[in-house]
């Protein structure tokens, strides 16, 4: 069982890894698309181009705490700013891309060489599901247990994160409406609501055994519905260590999961504040001490529908109120997490602390 309340865990509870990705666009003064090319080379560690060319992403390294992979995030986003402004360009701080955008100012990001496969790819999905919905941008938090702890519990690794993405896939939706900071129209979070990443069909995974996983979702691809697994726009991914390939996951092994969910919070300059970040490794936690389930096809197509309706400004909180209660029960023995949940807390009964609501303000 891996229950970090359980003394031979207690020990090692908060020990683990974070990286971060953040992906940002280079807006003109008039808050156009910039028409400029990517100001780093191919090559660079840390920034890269993710779906167009004005799309920087942003890669951090590991960290041992939430607080540091915060600090590389705005180092580096420092950087590009640096190297931008006298372009007269700056970085959108909205998962949403500016209101006036159109269409035709979206450029797929071109690679030559060896890379030239990836302007094919990039070609495809501009085709498939439209160019404007690639200019949406987010953070994805990647964690990993501790070595220690996760040696402590006695659980296999690969049967631990594969419990704990179902999980959360159960409860992620409470990660959408506490970071949720993209309000339009009947949205508090666009990309992450119906109408934003998502597959055209419903994927159904399933989480006996890594080589399941990785079969469940190489089966898309080999039916046409996914031209590479990394189509899967899913919010919840498991990676393994180097290279992302489903071959390598099941060779060898996991080494972290991904949560794809959460906005640009432009209250912190288009970053993200680590008390949020903090706040998922608390829900990972949580979720791996969850008894272990099944998830039947029908739940798992129900918790995709609980991912969108989160997305919404008309989401009902109960249940988020419900779950941070239980978090704080589960962690009431551990001082170190009672003021990020006491921060979650309190937007969800003091609706004015939510992102979206105090961005739809500003705006």
């Amino acid at each position: 069982m891996f229950d970090i309340r359980l003394p031979e865990l207690r020990p090692y509870a908060f020990e683990g890894n974070f990286g971060l990705e953040r992906e940002s666009l280079r807006v003109t003064e008039a808050e156009r698309m910039a028409q400029t090319p990517h100001p780093f080379p191919p090559d660079h560690p840390r920034i890269v181009r993710d779906f167009c060319e004005n799309q920087t992403e942003i890669n951090t390294g590991v960290h041992p705490t939430a607080e540091a992979a915060v600090a590389e995030l705005k180092e580096i986003d420092a950087t590009i700013r640096a190297a931008i402004l006298p372009r007269g360009e700056r970085l959108w701080t909205n998962s949403n891309p500016p209101a006036s955008l159109e269409e035709d100012e979206i450029v797929p990001a071109k690679f030559d060489g060896h890379l030239a496969g990836k302007s094919t790819y990039r070609d495809y999905l501009a085709g498939k599901y439209g160019k404007a919905l690639m200019a949406y941008c987010g953070i994805h938090v990647n964690f990993s247990f501790g070595e220690k702890l996760v040696e402590a519990s006695g659980v296999d690794r690969d049967v631990l994160y594969l419990h704990l993405a179902s999980q959360c896939i159960k409860w992620g939706w409470a990660i959408v409406a506490l970071t949720a900071a993209s309000p339009r129209g009947d949205c508090s979070s666009v990309r992450c609501s119906e109408r934003g990443y998502w597959n055209k069909f419903i994927p159904i995974l399933d989480f006996s055994s890594v080589r399941d996983y990785a079969r469940s979702i190489a089966r898309y691809v080999t039916d046409g519905q996914l031209v590479a697994p990394s189509e899967l726009y899913y919010p919840i991914r498991l990676k393994p260590r180097g290279q992302n390939r489903l071959q390598t996951l099941v060779e060898n092994g996991i080494d972290h999961i991904e949560v794809r969910c959460v906005d640009l919070n432009p209250l912190v300059g288009g970053l993200v504040d680590a008390r949020d970040v903090e706040f998922v490794r608390l829900f990972f936690l949580w979720c791996a001490a969850q008894p272990r389930e099944t998830l039947s096809a029908e739940k798992q197509a129900e918790c995709v529908g609980h991912f969108k309706a989160a997305a919404r400004l008309d989401f009902d909180w109960t249940p988020v109120g419900e779950l941070v209660e239980r978090m704080e029960e589960f962690f009431a023995g551990f001082p170190e997490a009672r003021a990020i949940l006491a921060f979650e807390a309190e937007k969800v009964y003091h609706p004015e602390r939510r992102y979206a609501w105090m961005e739809a303000c500003h705006v």
